[in-house]
């Protein structure tokens, strides 16, 4: 089968408005996992040992099981019990709490990092926990993350086209559309995977830069 651009001239426009969902997708499934993976961190530091051990028990087996499974349970299975969701919003907060957990990690591994010394100044001028958190603790713990989070930020977006098992039309399963309906796979699908790559290699290029600003921050 011979390439065609004027076919890809024709699909363009449709794959480009499932990148846009795709994008979409990503960033507001970025968000919740930011927050989410934030408060897993924090419960997990819980001194409530109920608390503690539950939170870890709940990130591990969503890290251990499939976001394809968990994506199906949240927009298949929920709505047995009443609970329905449209397939974005489904999405989103699949890869939200999927990744959340993975945050959490990388959250608690940087709140680790600050010096308890940070904890005793903060108590010393009579901060209360919650300011603590927020004025001492997360301004010094967050940025050296970035990099990190950013890693896990680019994986989500090479996993969306799983969304389309959930009816998503982001960028995959309008291209298949378009490969079903035509009967031409190899414009669609190269175009997917080309797409894919320049955005991730963006990304990748935002890593890197971001892992350089906070090298030189922490040399001086």
């Amino acid at each position: 089968m011979e390439w065609d651009w004027t076919f890809v001239w024709q699909i363009l426009p449709t794959l480009l408005q499932g990148l846009k969902i795709t994008i979409l997708a990503t960033v507001l499934g970025a968000l919740v996992a930011a927050v989410f993976g934030l408060v897993l961190a924090i419960a997990r530091r819980s001194h409530n040992a109920v608390v503690s051990r539950t939170v870890g028990f709940f990130a591990d087996f969503i890290r251990g099981t499939p976001l394809l499974v968990q994506l199906y349970f949240i927009f298949y299975v929920l709505p047995d019990i009443g609970i329905r969701l449209s397939p974005l919003v489904a999405g989103v907060i699949g890869l939200g709490i999927h990744y959340g957990t993975y945050a959490a990690e990388v959250y608690r591994a940087g709140i680790d990092n600050v010096p308890r010394g940070q904890w005793e100044a903060a108590r010393a001028t009579n901060l209360t926990t919650r300011q603590a958190w927020i004025h001492v603790i997360l301004p010094q713990a967050i940025p050296p993350m970035i990099p990190a989070l950013a890693n896990y930020f680019i994986a989500m977006f090479k996993e969306t086209p799983l969304l389309s098992a959930i009816t998503v039309l982001e960028l995959m399963n309008q291209a298949k559309s378009v490969a079903n309906s035509s009967y031409r796979y190899i414009e669609p699908m190269t175009l997917v995977g080309v797409f894919f790559l320049v955005i991730s290699l963006i990304s990748v290029v935002g890593l890197r830069f971001l892992e350089n600003r906070y090298a030189r921050v922490d040399e001086r």
